[in-house]
């Protein structure tokens, strides 16, 4: 159950969807209008494209798809399993995410559609290290899942059933911080254009230098 899992989960959930959010944001204003955190909109675009675009552009589409998969792919390689445990490559993860947000900034601002690809793949390494831990759906790179799943409980609450209060509070915790991430990746891409992806990778660089010093700090201890 999600009661069991440990009180720094809440936070850790905040940042992810922060980032996520702030990569959107900037994908959104910067990426020809369309979301990199998720794939619904991409999809989409994808059929659409079948019938009145050209097969470059279906091509690409198809591309940012598969990167995101890529990148969920190497995160499944990375951990193994979906269970939260300390010692699990999370520091790996996301220093791999971090390297992937620079590279999508050099390419991006170059031009590049590689950029697309680099930026997509870190979204779904990201979205894959999080996706299900005690019995809990977790999705820090898109919020609908999460807001269905809020929807529910709400309705369950109303129909006399019990309210699992944790698993609101981390869901709206989520949602806040992937809302306040675009806010935050919109004003630095009006600053910064593309470089404003600085602020996401270095998130993710001092996520993963603080799992790790804590990894190793509890190990010190246990020896």
């Amino acid at each position: 159950m999600i009661t069991k899992l440990p009180k720094w989960i809440e936070y850790g959930a905040f940042l992810l969807a922060f980032v996520a959010g702030c990569i959107n944001a900037i994908g959104l204003l910067g990426v020809e209008h369309q979301s990199i955190s998720h794939l619904s909109g991409t999809a989409t675009l994808l059929g659409t494209s079948l019938l009145k675009d050209s097969f470059s552009i279906t091509l690409h589409l198809g591309g940012i798809i598969t990167a995101f998969f890529a990148g969920a792919a190497l995160s499944g390689m990375l951990l193994h399993s979906t269970a939260l445990k300390l010692g699990r490559h999370y520091d790996t993860a996301l220093a791999i995410e971090a390297v992937l947000l620079l590279a999508a900034m050099s390419l991006l601002a170059d031009n590049s559609l590689y950029g697309h690809y680099a930026a997509s793949m870190s979204c779904g390494l990201q979205n894959a290290m999080v996706t299900t831990y005690s019995g809990a759906i977790v999705r820090t790179t898109h919020l609908t899942g999460i807001i269905t799943d809020l929807g529910i409980m709400f309705g369950s609450m109303l129909r006399g059933e019990s309210f699992n209060k944790r698993r609101a509070v981390l869901f709206t915790i989520i949602a806040i911080g992937f809302i306040s991430g675009g806010t935050l990746g919109a004003y630095l891409f009006g600053l910064f254009q593309f470089q404003a992806l600085i602020a996401p990778a270095a998130i993710c660089a001092l996520l993963a230098t603080g799992y790790r010093v804590f990894r190793l700090t509890v190990r010190g201890k246990e020896n």
